[in-house]
């Protein structure tokens, strides 16, 4: 929507092929219903992707002040959260009307329950779908990742990527829960719906990253914004670190003089960081070998390094996003067109840019889309 009334505006004849029945149907199920439609702090630091800088032209040419300029000229109310997120006071249905009113406003052809059936290019793109032919001079490819597919989701994007031999970088669901071994299922997936604030850790190497934020423990695994986030970086068969009381010396009471020092006072002890439930369960998985500072001091690194090996995620049906996806060497970071290919344009979650959690993707789709429809 947002490459079609760039392109609109520049007095553009642009048709928006949907196989959905209406447009947006996604930006209406993020953030709770209220769309985290920008963060304040976006940047490139913010993304995942083989080219670490080649988000930094997007972002720059289209910033969240201007997805805000646009919110504001619609009257839209909205509100900001922690850490720069900026959410609709009412409804995520004000971000899709205002979209819908710009490409009225620029002239678009909106054509829903539409299927692209086949893409060619004789000179022209020539896309044959179940409303007609279409024929034009540039083809902008926001088709979105694998993630949800309840919504609709599918891999037209990267068929059609590698139909024109580009490549695609291996997608995997990110922004997604972690699921337990069966032995750690059995440990503490009894404690579903506990959270904690937490730090935690995953990556090897310069993908190595950490996010303090609330974990929650669910019936398969764990979840929460920390755990989320940490989901972009980590790869199947890794270790994730968890602290469970940062900025905390948990057993500090038990080191006190002539304290008493055995299982229900370190159960007390761990009350003063972590949820009650969590802190006697702990005692339990992982009592010290004895009483003496040594073992109190293996137990303190413990809770502040939790190793888990996770089995897997929940996968693209729980995926907020799909990390991966065309490869950005194949593009042109200030305009998203193919290097191979003139007038092919790939935007959005399609790309091999993943956003963190909190705003960063839906401004990586604005400044994507406004990138290829200036040029379109």
């Amino acid at each position: 929507m947002m490459a079609a009334l760039e392109a609109g505006r520049r007095g553009r004849s642009v048709a928006l092929v949907d196989h959905a029945e209406r447009v947006g149907k996604k930006i209406l199920i993020s953030g709770g219903g209220r769309c985290n439609f920008t963060n304040l702090h976006c940047r490139a630091e913010n993304f995942l992707s083989e080219n670490p800088h080649f988000a930094k032209s997007a972002l720059a040419r289209f910033s969240p002040a201007e997805i805000l300029s646009m919110v504001e000229k619609h009257g839209i109310p909205y509100h900001e959260k922690t850490l720069g997120q900026l959410f609709c006071d009412r409804s995520a249905h004000d971000i899709v009307r205002m979209l819908e009113r710009e490409c009225a406003e620029a002239k678009v052809r909106v054509m829903l329950s539409t299927r692209v059936i086949r893409v060619v290019r004789d000179g022209i793109f020539k896309v044959e779908t179940s409303g007609g032919e279409l024929q034009a001079e540039s083809l902008v490819v926001a088709t979105g990742g694998l993630s949800i597919p309840k919504m609709g989701a599918t891999g037209l994007g990267y068929e059609i990527a590698e139909q024109f031999e580009l490549s695609v970088v291996e997608c995997r669901p990110a922004l997604v829960p972690l699921v337990f071994s069966a032995e750690d299922r059995e440990r503490w997936c009894d404690l579903s719906g506990l959270s904690a604030e937490v730090i935690a850790e995953a990556g090897a190497g310069k993908r190595r990253r950490r996010f303090r934020e609330k974990m929650l423990v669910t019936h398969r695994g764990l979840s929460g914004p920390s755990v989320l986030q940490i989901s972009s970086y980590w790869r199947d068969g890794e270790e994730i670190v968890v602290d469970l009381a940062p900025d905390a010396v948990v057993m500090a009471p038990l080191l006190e003089k002539n304290a008493r020092r055995d299982a229900a006072a370190a159960v007390q002890a761990l009350r003063g960081a972590l949820p009650g439930r969590l802190a006697e369960r702990w005692v339990s998985v992982y009592p010290p070998a004895d009483w003496t500072n040594a073992s109190l001091d293996a137990m303190e690194r413990q809770i502040h390094a939790w190793r888990l090996r996770p089995a897997g995620t929940e996968g693209y049906a729980k995926a907020e996003v799909t990390a991966g996806g065309v490869d950005t060497a194949e593009l042109d970071a200030k305009t998203m067109q193919s290097r191979k290919v003139p007038g092919l344009f790939f935007v959005g979650e399609v790309v091999d840019v993943t956003g963190w959690l909190g705003g960063y993707n839906f401004q990586w789709a604005w400044a994507s889309g406004a990138s290829a429809g200036r040029v379109a």
